[in-house]
């Protein structure tokens, strides 16, 4: 199952509704499940971003529906790589010429 890492900044509107942030990342969770991928790590962390998920989900138009419809709330705007493992990495590299 594809994988990605979702770097994500607070809005104006998430900082003052940080208290409730705890749920959201519920209601998240719980989304990719119902899409049937899963959330993988969530962290907090400090420097240029103010989160970092990890999850898997079926495909890229699951992702960009769940991306959407987190971005639509409006705390937190997002930046998403996908991400390989290094069983897949070696698989693609098995490609070359």
């Amino acid at each position: 199952m594809p994988r990605y890492v979702v770097l994500a900044n607070l809005t104006e509107q998430g900082i003052k509704n940080i208290k409730e942030a705890p749920a959201g990342i519920e209601a998240v969770a719980e989304a990719l499940e119902s899409a049937g991928g899963k959330l993988i790590d969530f962290y907090v962390v400090m420097g240029d971003y103010d989160y970092v998920v990890i999850a898997e989900v079926p495909s890229d138009e699951v992702a960009l529906v769940q991306l959407f419809s987190v971005s639509m709330v409006g705390d937190v705007r997002t930046t998403t790589l996908r991400a390989f493992t290094r069983e897949e990495f070696a698989k693609v590299i098995q490609e070359l010429p």
